[in-house]
């Protein structure tokens, strides 16, 4: 589970594409930098990215950011960018997965029975409920 964040780390974060990005975040409680790799499910701006928390509110990072909304992204060639985090309405979420399911339909059949696994209900593609946060880069 840790191996694509040493990937990120030692700068081949590339051979993911761009539908992956490591984010570094701050532990709220302990205050400690912690690292997670997710799926990139939208990119409407250059600097723009939606990300889905798949274990909803209860997810560590999630939480993390609700704390501490600053933090890094590494995705592509891009290493270490600072980007700060807004947890997005349920429109804007059921936006950016629409865009998401139209482009990657096989990912989604295969992914959405896992989400709703760990989400612990099923998911409304119209109306997911499930916690999307968007990642604004800063240079």
């Amino acid at each position: 589970m840790r191996a694509p964040i040493h990937l990120y780390r030692a700068r081949l974060g590339f051979l993911f594409g761009t539908r992956m990005l490591m984010l570094e975040h701050i532990g709220r409680k302990s205050g400690a930098r912690r690292y997670v790799v997710l799926e990139v499910i939208d990119h409407p701006e250059p600097d723009t990215y939606v990300v889905v928390s798949g274990f909803g509110t209860r997810a560590q990072w999630f939480r993390n950011l609700q704390s501490h909304p600053a933090g890094r992204v590494w995705t592509g060639l891009r290493a270490a960018v600072p980007t700060s985090a807004r947890v997005m309405s349920s429109e804007e979420s059921a936006a950016s997965l629409h865009s998401y399911i139209t482009r990657h339909r096989r990912a989604w059949n295969a992914l959405k029975p896992a989400i709703e696994n760990t989400f612990g209900a099923e998911i409304d593609e119209t109306a997911p409920g499930i916690p999307t946060v968007q990642l604004r880069l800063h240079h």
